[in-house]
């Protein structure tokens, strides 16, 4: 009886002694993104919500300017956005080839190039990564494209604010 408690109790102390973890399980089943992809960017500290969100719309709309999916016959594109961005994206863009959509349009399969759930083609998905701001105020940005692993960049982006907007300082 005394070994069934021993061996009971250090049962639940192996149990409850590291086994709990912050960080997502995932499966080799489940389709995911790179983890540079994985997530749209978090708020910065030391700026609002609103900020943020004219930064991303700044760095999207320069990257929707530059075209990386021509001939590679992409049928959409993903922005990696709050649903407020992609919103204001689709309106200022309703007639840009390929057409923005809306992240539920996505088949993301794992270790393969994402798709349009609608027509089973490529599709591109743009992102921006907004740091902290600087000394100076200004704010450092990556903007991304990803179509695979083989289709894949970036810019780096300084903005600066200009009264309740946000400018492009540099693109690299």
């Amino acid at each position: 009886m005394n070994v069934k408690l021993i061996f009971g109790a250090l049962a639940c102390a192996l149990l409850s002694a590291g086994c709990g973890t912050d960080e997502p399980i995932y499966f080799a089943s489940e389709a995911k993104m790179p983890a540079q992809m994985a997530e749209a960017s978090a708020v910065a500290k030391g700026l609002t919500k609103t900020d943020e969100e004219k930064i991303d719309l700044v760095v999207l709309g320069y990257l929707l300017d530059r075209h990386f999916w021509e001939g590679g016959n992409y049928t959409a594109l993903f922005l990696q956005a709050d649903d407020k961005v992609v919103t204001a994206m689709m309106a200022k863009y309703p007639n840009h080839n390929p057409p923005i959509k809306e992240s539920f349009h996505i088949d993301l399969r794992s270790n393969q190039s994402p798709l349009d759930k609608d027509t089973g083609k490529p599709v591109m998905i743009l992102g921006a990564d907004v740091s902290d701001p600087n000394a100076d105020g200004t704010v450092d940005v990556i903007g991304r494209w990803y179509a695979g692993g083989a289709v894949q960049g970036f810019y780096t982006f300084n903005l600066k604010r200009t009264g309740d907007d946000w400018t492009i300082v540099s693109v690299k």
